[in-house]
């Protein structure tokens, strides 16, 4: 196959694996996967990843180099002992039964010797895992001795024992460990592990404190975005602070907007209730006929569609979040249905009935989805259920619904439809309204189909 065939081949397996950069970008997106989302858990990652790396590191240095050291260092000073004694015995024969050669190992080497006469060396047996004794003692007894040998580091725990092929038979040394082996050397790595833990435990104090004040900066920030009020003081970290207080600065800031922009509605509703209050007293001392009575119809219109267009733009923010009873509430709503003139078919309330939200403002929207229910159906159906972190009440009629694509469309400002069933006669700003107030409780308000054939109207507020 020529050069450009191989080339031909190899780019479509480059597009199906991807550049280095792609690689890349998926392996960084897989390990984001898999770490923790949570700034704690993130930051406690950051300081233990250091720590533990550092300490293995440390703790790989110390046994590749101290450990193995000394243990060689040990093990080549007992095979050192067990050369000279093999040496003495063979060099001056007249201890016959190497009672004093014994003796002299005994006393000034710290070793017990023994000699097997006849024996033969044992086969070898498995060997350890892990010893580093085991192998720095092997090596020892292959360069200095150079004979058959047999030695068992796991025996015993605190002896070793070691037997060297001599002509008459086998020579048996028993020792202790700690003349061959780096027996303490495990302090230095239990002080290192313990040390580590203290300051671990001492920095996720101190994180935890530290992350206190930004859990609790944004759950008063949740809380503003829906309508409650929640005491708050910064506190932890300089950062930290600066953030709350910029927070709280914005808050009264966008407090001060609304309340100013509440003072001029008012204002502007004074004037224009005082303008059309003149009219009627106008058209009221204007002989009564057709053309008037039509005047005064409009001029009622005109002051509906007025509040409609204020309580739009002034909302219900002044009102301060409460825990208010729902069966009582829907009770109402199901009463203010009855005198719309609907026929109310199902009511039904699962679960708590407590869920903190502003009562008049609340109490608005539903109403105002309930109106338009009765407007456009002759049976209602309500329904109210609270789920682990929010509360859903339903809203169902038997009217001719709205088509799927606009159900979005009749929640913006004065938007009609053809054969729409938003407020028909009034000012187009009921539903608009109610989602307002949904979204200013931190939920939302959306359309389906009804299982009475018309549409559902549900709102969801958090719990």
């Amino acid at each position: 196959m020529t050069a450009p065939d191989l080339a031909a081949v190899r780019r479509p397996a480059q597009r199906r694996l991807g550049g280095p950069r792609t690689l890349w970008k998926r392996l960084a997106r897989a390990i984001g996967d898999l770490l923790p989302k949570g700034l704690y858990a993130r930051s406690l990652i950051i300081i233990i990843a250091p720590v533990v790396l550092l300490q293995s590191v440390i703790a790989y240095t110390f046994m590749e180099r101290h450990w193995q050291l000394v243990t060689k260092r040990l093990s080549s000073a007992v095979t050192a002992d067990v050369a000279a004694l093999i040496d003495i015995y063979e060099v001056y024969p007249q201890d016959k039964d190497a009672e004093t050669l014994s003796r002299i190992a005994g006393e000034r080497l710290n070793l017990d010797l023994d000699i097997l006469k006849g024996a033969k060396i044992p086969p070898p047996g498995p060997r350890p895992f892990f010893s580093i004794l085991d192998e720095a003692l092997s090596d020892e007894l292959k360069r200095q001795i150079g004979r058959p040998f047999w030695i068992d580091t796991v025996g015993r725990s605190n002896l070793i024992e070691i037997r060297v092929a001599i002509p008459d038979g086998v020579m048996r040394i028993t020792a202790r460990r700690s003349q061959a082996y780096a027996s303490n050397s495990h302090i230095f790595l239990v002080w290192m592990i313990g040390s580590s833990m203290v300051l671990l435990g001492v920095a996720i104090l101190f994180l935890r404190n530290q992350i206190k004040p930004i859990l609790r900066l944004a759950a008063v920030a949740e809380g503003f975005g829906k309508g409650r009020e929640i005491e708050f003081r910064p506190r932890g970290a300089r950062e930290v602070r600066q953030a709350g207080h910029a927070f709280i600065e914005m808050k009264r800031r966008i407090e001060r907007a609304m309340e100013q922009r509440t003072t001029m509605l008012n204002g502007v509703s004074h004037d224009l209730r005082t303008i059309i209050t003149r009219f009627r007293l106008s058209l009221a001392l204007i002989e009564q006929t057709p053309e008037i009575d039509e005047l005064l119809r409009d001029v009622d219109e005109m002051s509906r569609m007025l509040e409609g267009y204020l309580a739009f733009a002034r909302g219900d923010s002044a009102e301060n979040a409460a825990p208010t009873d729902m069966r009582a509430l829907l009770e109402d709503l199901r009463t203010d249905v009855e005198r719309l003139g609907a026929q109310v078919s199902d009511f039904e309330l699962a679960g708590s009935p407590s869920v903190t939200v502003r009562p008049d403002a609340f109490r608005r929207c539903l109403f105002n989805l309930a109106a338009n229910a009765a407007r456009y159906g002759e049976t209602v159906a309500i329904s109210g259920r609270a789920e682990a972190r929010a509360f859903f009440v339903s809203i169902d009629d038997d009217g001719p619904g709205i088509a799927l694509e606009s159900r979005e469309e009749v929640f913006k400002p004065f938007v009609r439809l053809d054969d729409a069933r938003q407020d028909a006669g009034g000012s187009g700003l009921g539903l608009s309204i109610a989602r307002d107030i949904a979204r200013a409780h931190g939920g939302d308000v959306s359309l389906h189909d009804s299982p009475l054939g018309g549409l559902r109207a549900t709102v969801r507020v958090p719990a």
